[in-house]
């Protein structure tokens, strides 16, 4: 427990720094963690060291770099297009010693990590993104938090019992309600550093973008699970004390990221 309290402190001293310097530290600290979570997810797919993961962490790093663009969209496409050609041209060299299940996974991967972990630079460069930004946390960390305690002191009825037994569907809804409470309060506090979400206060918007980024934060987690499940796999890694890879820390993360950004550029 103490372990995991530790390095819990830590992350949120990195997400601190990350958040509010922002630019090239931000954008260096996800390129870090979607290579490391990539390798942990082709590890999974037994294919960590291949050319075709590589070419992922290439991909990623070539994505994060396109985000300091001035029209980062506007390579977005005939990226994703050259990524998907090396891909295949890939899988035809190395046939037959590569399955085209493998390399379909290529693809996913980078949607999965490094497309997702984006989001949080895109998130911070937006107007006031340097207090938006910490929504994603507290949609993520704060409903798992809340689901945890809701789920000690009232759960009963179990909610994914196949992927996450000790899940409840009560658990489910304190997360959810935590999480949004908690979201609004933070937009109570900041009130006038935050940017206008007229016609709602932003307290509202904030327990809106709180609560349904909650509900995406479960699926994140399950999702990994499942992939933990599906592959025989206890922990993606064990970089995090207490905590274990960064899938497993980050998993949900990657759904709250760009739920956040989402509602957050459709409420503005």
């Amino acid at each position: 427990m103490l372990k995991r309290t530790l390095s819990g402190a830590v992350l949120v001293a990195v997400a601190f720094a990350a958040f509010w310097f922002g630019g090239y530290v931000l954008l260096g600290i996800t390129l870090f963690l979607s290579i490391l979570g990539m390798f942990e997810l082709f590890r999974v797919f037994e294919m960590q060291k291949s050319p075709h993961a590589f070419l992922g962490y290439a991909a990623a790093a070539a994505y994060d770099a396109s985000l300091l663009l001035k029209d980062p969209e506007k390579y977005f496409i005939p990226g994703l297009c050259v990524f998907l050609l090396l891909t295949l041209i890939i899988y035809v060299l190395s046939f037959p010693n590569v399955k085209a299940a493998k390399a379909i996974c290529v693809p996913f991967v980078f949607l999965y990590v490094a497309f997702l972990f984006g989001f949080l630079y895109r998130i911070r460069v937006l107007d006031g993104g340097v207090y938006l930004v910490w929504i994603v946390l507290l949609g993520a960390w704060g409903s798992d938090t809340f689901a945890y305690l809701a789920g000690v002191l009232f759960g009963k009825h179990k909610a994914f019992p196949r992927l996450s037994p000790k899940k409840t569907w009560e658990g489910c809804v304190g997360g959810v309600l935590g999480a949004s409470i908690l979201c609004g309060v933070y937009g109570l506090c900041l009130g006038s550093k935050l940017p206008s979400f007229d016609p709602l206060p932003a307290w509202a918007a904030l327990a809106i973008v709180g609560a349904c980024s909650a509900v995406l934060s479960m699926f994140g987690d399950l999702t990994a699970s499942a992939i933990k499940r599906d592959h025989g796999v206890k922990d993606y890694g064990k970089l995090i004390p207490g905590h274990g890879g960064v899938m497993d820390r980050f998993d949900s993360v990657l759904f709250t990221a760009p739920a956040v950004y989402l509602l957050i550029t459709v409420l503005l």
